[in-house]
């Protein structure tokens, strides 16, 4: 059974990570409708995958015991200045998404709830890799400048690593 501070702060992450899928739905729509669709189609496929690490623990909420309690949340901003704005913003909320799974693992550690920290430990490691990359994506808009044709090519280079992953083989 989950313990009641590990189940509370589980699904403030759980909002957490929905509210990131809807931040990065509302960037895309706006890329979209600003002509970058390589960024767009990244973003879209973003806003996936962080509603499916929101699903990942509702999984897991829901196998040890506890209650997924779905919360209230604001809209995200639909007003963007410029693609850079967009992934500045994007850095600062990784970034803010990162300190809070920290402080889930620290609690786990203190609550000595080595399961749920061990659980933890992969998003730890997706959010090394969510920074990195995001940090990569603004230096090369930085390189850009207001350069249109630089701006084209990282669009481009966005859509590009947007391509679905190829699916795991499975056993027959």
């Amino acid at each position: 059974m989950i313990k009641e501070k590990i189940e509370k702060a589980l699904n403030e992450q759980i909002m957490k990570e929905e509210y990131s899928s809807r931040i990065y739905l509302a960037m895309a729509s706006w890329c979209e409708i600003n002509g970058y669709e390589g960024a767009a189609n990244y973003l879209y496929n973003h806003s996936d995958e962080e509603r499916m690490h929101m699903l990942k623990l509702v999984h897991f909420l829901n196998d040890r015991g506890g209650t997924t309690k779905l919360m209230k949340m604001d809209a995200p901003d639909v007003e963007y200045k410029s693609l850079k704005d967009i992934f500045e913003k994007i850095l600062k909320h990784e970034i803010y998404i990162s300190e809070s799974i920290n402080e889930i693992y620290g609690l786990c550690m203190d609550e000595k709830d080595y399961t749920t920290g061990n659980f933890m430990q992969w998003y730890i490691n997706e959010q090394i890799e969510e920074e990195s990359t995001m940090n990569g994506i603004l230096d090369k808009i930085n390189l850009a400048g207001d350069s249109k044709g630089g701006l084209f090519h990282i669009d481009k280079e966005l859509g590009s690593m947007s391509a679905p992953r190829p699916a795991a083989e499975t056993e027959e």
